[in-house]
């Protein structure tokens, strides 16, 4: 056990180390002088969650990765399940169901899928032993694999979650070694929707904007028509990505100093705990802040990419790269849509965003890189 444990990698610790400080002291920011219940105590349990979180990795570590990737199949049972189940038990709330409450704790069944799914994608194509993988047979398998998650989180609605399954798929299949005539097809179908969904939401703008607003999804249409014509976007729909990157800009290259920020455009931008928490650190740490937590989530997917690099077993190189494609995502989302190059989702900014579920389940992905580090024998694939 002690062995086991000996061989995690204590740079990417002592990096969460210095998230989980950068964490406490921004959503303390974020939160100073709000007399909302609702906000009381936030940088508190977000130490509770880490501690939680470091003890969920210890425990992961200490687990033979070879099992969960051999009871896959029983993992995206139950991730379906749960997704299921939300549209069974969870009444609508501004127009969605994601989260299970029971009482002071929330659940939400899709952040933990994206692990679920990266693990079978790993089992799936780790029966390639590295060949080519094949359009029918692996390619194939993997989309309709992926497809059932990712709709139900569509019907949720969960956009931001969606949009992060697309991302897993393409980044893993991609490191699969797919074929790039495969590539090619793969790109030429992504463009082609796009232009095609461009299209018709130009078409039919009207009718798109009364559907999504019977069905209490005008936040959608705000987004998607923020993001594809932002001169026309209402003020409403402009207003946080606006605040955002003036917030941002105001901190210049030193910022404007701890517990600063709150008196000026901040105020004027949701969620500052969470989803938007990188503009507390844009204007309170200003540019040189902003670099030096780039500058660690850099050294932390690199650190990641080092592992997978060193594995002997694909499908423990398939799940790393399948983790790193989505913090790497997440994190490239989370602080391009405060910058106003990316459409505003509920994506948080992982290790940073106030959030028990998402934190914890990031813990539990780091957890899982640890185990394939420590569980490094040469072994047939098969076993």
């Amino acid at each position: 056990m002690l062995n086991r444990l000996k061989k995690m990698d204590w740079m990417m610790l002592a990096i969460l180390m210095a998230f989980m400080g950068i964490s406490f002291f921004t959503i303390r920011s974020a939160t100073y002088n709000n007399p909302l219940p609702a906000y009381q105590n936030l940088d508190i349990q977000t130490l509770v969650f880490y501690a939680a979180g470091f003890v969920v990795i210890v425990l992961s570590t200490l687990v033979d990765y070879r099992l969960i990737l051999k009871t896959w199949y029983v993992w995206y049972a139950i991730g379906i399940v749960m997704l299921l189940l939300i549209f069974v038990l969870v009444e609508p709330k501004n127009g969605a169901r994601s989260w299970f409450e029971f009482g002071s704790f929330s659940f939400q069944p899709a952040e933990i899928m994206k692990l679920f799914l990266i693990i079978g994608i790993a089992a799936i194509m780790g029966r390639r032993q590295g060949d080519p993988l094949r359009m029918r047979t692996d390619v194939m398998t993997v989309a309709a694999f992926s497809f059932v998650p990712f709709l139900l989180v569509m019907l949720q609605p969960d956009l931001g979650n969606a949009i992060i399954y697309i991302f897993i798929v393409l980044g893993m299949l991609w490191i699969g070694n797919v074929r790039y005539s495969y590539v090619m097809i793969g790109l030429m179908v992504v463009v082609g929707g796009l232009v095609l969904f461009v299209t018709l939401f130009n078409s039919y703008n009207t009718e798109i904007e009364s559907y999504l607003n019977d069905r209490k999804l005008g936040h959608w249409y705000e987004r998607i028509n923020t993001y594809i014509h932002p001169e026309e976007a209402s003020a409403d729909a402009r207003r946080q990505s606006e605040y955002a990157m003036i917030a941002i800009g105001s901190g210049g290259l030193a910022g404007d100093g701890y517990l600063q920020g709150e008196s000026k455009n901040r105020k004027f931008i949701p969620y500052t705990y969470s989803d938007s928490i990188f503009v507390v650190i844009g204007e309170e740490f200003g540019f040189q802040g902003s670099a030096l937590l780039l500058l660690l989530y850099f050294l932390f997917i690199y650190r990641m990419i080092l592992i997978a690099y060193q594995c002997y077993d694909r499908r423990g190189s398939f799940v790393i790269i399948g983790i790193a494609t989505m913090l790497v995502f997440q994190i490239f989302q989370n602080i391009g849509m405060m910058l106003g190059i990316m459409p505003i989702t509920g994506i948080t900014l992982p290790f940073v965003s106030y959030g028990g579920t998402s934190l914890l389940l990031n813990m539990l992905s780091i957890g899982l890189v640890f185990s394939i580090k420590a569980h490094q024998e040469k072994f047939p694939l098969d076993q």
